[in-house]
């Protein structure tokens, strides 16, 4: 899926459903989060305005998505905890070139669509080995979505940059994003 380098080992999601409630929090943070660097994109872009536009939606969707989560943990009657650290995401982060405007903010929009990308396959995992039934059809829904987040952020970068230049570079976020998810799949985070 989306070419990543290394699945993820469905045992992640045993030791997922293993803390449900502590999957929810952190996925709940993970889409707040989400919105939030589709609001920043839109900040980075304003004379793009079909972008914006399109970057509104996700942000929008993201939201939504926070609702969705957060809905789920409230009927559950468990404890919405506090916002947590992505050292998965914050590694990703430290691949962004720091070159010209025009660098960054396509590395900015890879970036996203890396996150979408694993976000959206660790979702694919859960749907097909957790038990829970509600959860199951939650995350395949999600799935969905998330891909067309991924298609979105590729999408733009391949029209502000050269394509070939920006698949290239896309090939190098998979290749650097394949040595750090090693570290990960043993806690109950989406990225962990």
């Amino acid at each position: 899926m989306f070419k990543l380098k290394l699945p993820t080992d469905p045992r992640w999601a045993n030791i997922a459903e293993g803390n449900i409630e502590e999957i929810l929090t952190d996925h709940a943070w993970c889409e707040q989060k989400a919105a939030t660097n589709a609001i920043t994109l839109i900040t980075m872009l304003p004379e793009y305005p079909e972008m914006v536009t399109e970057l509104l939606a996700i942000a929008q969707e993201e939201l939504d998505h926070f609702d969705q989560v957060h809905e789920i943990i409230k009927k559950r009657g468990y404890t919405f905890g506090r916002a947590r650290k992505d050292d998965y995401v914050n590694q990703l982060a430290k691949f962004i070139v720091q070159g010209s405007r025009d660098e960054l903010i396509i590395d900015k929009l890879l970036f996203a669509a890396m996150i979408e990308a694993r976000s959206c396959e660790r979702f694919k995992v859960l749907t097909e080995n957790i038990k829970d039934e509600e959860l199951k059809v939650f995350y395949r829904e999600l799935m969905i979505s998330e891909a067309n987040h991924y298609t979105s952020f590729i999408g733009f970068a391949r029209q502000l940059g050269d394509p070939e230049t920006v698949n290239r570079r896309w090939e190098e976020w998979l290749e650097y994003e394949a040595e750090i998810i090693k570290s990960y799949g043993n806690k109950e985070t989406i990225h962990g």
